[in-house]
């Protein structure tokens, strides 16, 4: 069980009904407990009347048919056993004149008083006959009824000792059952995210929770809504932007095939550069906003091995680019297109910023992995970090917009997979490598 699993609504609750079960069991064990404790002191006490008060008229007799009395006061016993009950017969005088097998007088009261008495090991009951001259004392031994009771209350308990476990365990299993629904809900809710901004189910949740799961699909409305505006709008500035901006850069260049060298031809110059990166900006803008969309994961798993290929050749800049593709296809349901968009941007990342006469090497594996690595100077981790980030860039002297590594981070997120950022590249003591572990197929 991990740590947040520990803190659940299911941990709590199977947690607080099990501390209360098993408290109310033990209260209504200790209540029963205490009960018996009460009625086998009732049961013991009427055991020591009905003893006494059917000695009394035997011991009577046998007072009056005795020869020599006081000779043998010590009743024959009945065959070998222990006698848990004890009596003693006495005269007023305080003279034994029978006893019980295993009664032992020095333990029985010195002045006998009818009714009960108790010290601190015996229980007495005391009856008295013939004008108070003839009295008969019974006696229980007080650690003979402790070890009743214990008895008696270990075999109440092995029972409740059994059950209680069983009972913590159905608690548990209730819970888990009746907390499904609400299990499946956090599960839906935690499955949305930017490529994801479907509508959570909220079937058979509890009515405390169901207005919850409303609450949630009303926001992810919402939300849906604000990213399609913001999305809709990057993308429409950036497409809006490429005509004029293509316009503008033809009658530039136009321009500065007619002017003469000068300083007119050089501010000329300076124009068409800015029109450029004003296009790139565009394209990359657009890219953006398409990554930042929905709809990054496709159906069907599609063999990713010609796509990148195809990038590799339309930015195949001489021998620099090194790619290295399995023989066997490899499946992933990453939207095409967008795997497109993310491989274009790493090589082209790494293809501006590494060092020119080394080459880049992009390599994608069998298990759904896309590496893009290059020599150059190590990046700082604090830099490395912040590159993740739209219009951050990097010490390298190279253009560019600062857009390619949040286009990818963009991508990588919206698929539910995640970018690794190296520097120095591992192995090495300097360079970059990029690495992108795709969604495989499902």
């Amino acid at each position: 069980m991990n740590p947040r699993s520990r803190n659940s609504l299911q941990a709590r609750l199977s947690r607080s009904i099990a501390l209360g079960v098993t408290l109310l069991w033990l209260a209504a064990a200790f209540v029963t407990v205490l009960s018996l404790r009460s009625e086998m002191d009732e049961v013991f006490d009427s055991a020591l009347q009905e003893l006494a008060q059917r000695v009394l008229p035997l011991a009577y007799q046998e007072v009056l048919n005795r020869d020599r009395p006081g000779n043998d006061n010590r009743a024959a016993p009945v065959g070998e056993h222990e006698e848990n009950l004890t009596y003693v017969v006495r005269d007023d005088q305080g003279t034994v004149l029978i006893r019980s097998h295993d009664a032992d007088p020095e333990v029985f009261p010195a002045t006998p008083q009818s009714g009960f008495q108790t010290t601190t090991d015996y229980r007495f009951f005391t009856v008295s006959a013939i004008s108070d001259t003839l009295f008969v004392t019974a006696a229980d031994p007080l650690a003979h009824r402790q070890h009743a009771i214990a008895q008696a209350t270990r075999t109440m308990l092995w029972p409740l000792a059994l059950l209680l476990p069983l009972s913590l365990l159905g608690v548990w299993l209730i819970v888990r059952l009746t907390l499904r629904p609400v299990v499946a809900f956090q599960e839906e809710i935690g499955a949305r995210g930017r490529g994801n901004l479907t509508a959570v189910n909220g079937t058979g949740l509890p009515e405390e929770i169901a207005p919850l799961a409303e609450a949630v699909n009303n926001l992810i409305i919402r939300l849906r809504r604000a990213l399609d505006a913001e999305r809709s709008f990057a993308a429409s500035a950036a497409h809006e932007l490429r005509t004029p901006i293509a316009a503008t850069l033809a009658q530039t260049q136009r321009l500065i095939a007619e002017l003469p060298s000068g300083a007119t031809l050089t501010r000329a110059q300076s124009i068409e550069a800015g029109l450029k990166r004003l296009a790139q900006l565009s394209a990359k803008l657009l890219d953006l906003a398409k990554a930042e969309g929905a709809g990054l994961l496709s159906e069907t798993a599609q063999d990713l091995s010609p796509i990148l290929k195809m990038v590799a050749d339309e930015m195949r800049a001489g021998s620099r680019l090194h790619l290295t593709i399995p023989l066997t296809p490899v499946l992933s349901v990453i939207d095409p297109d967008a795997f497109a968009v993310l491989a274009r941007n790493l090589i082209e990342n790494a293809l501006r910023h590494g060092t020119p006469d080394q080459p880049v090497i992009a390599a994608l594996t069998s298990d759904q992995v896309l590496t893009v690595s290059n020599d150059g100077l190590a990046v700082d981790p604090t830099t490395l970090d912040r590159l993740r980030k739209p219009f951050e860039r990097g010490t390298s002297p190279a253009p560019g917009t600062g857009l390619g590594l949040a286009i990818v981070e963009a991508i990588a997120k919206g698929s539910g997979t995640n970018l690794e950022l190296f520097s120095p590249a591992p192995g090495r003591s300097d360079g970059f490598m990029a690495r992108a572990r795709l969604p495989g197929a499902r």
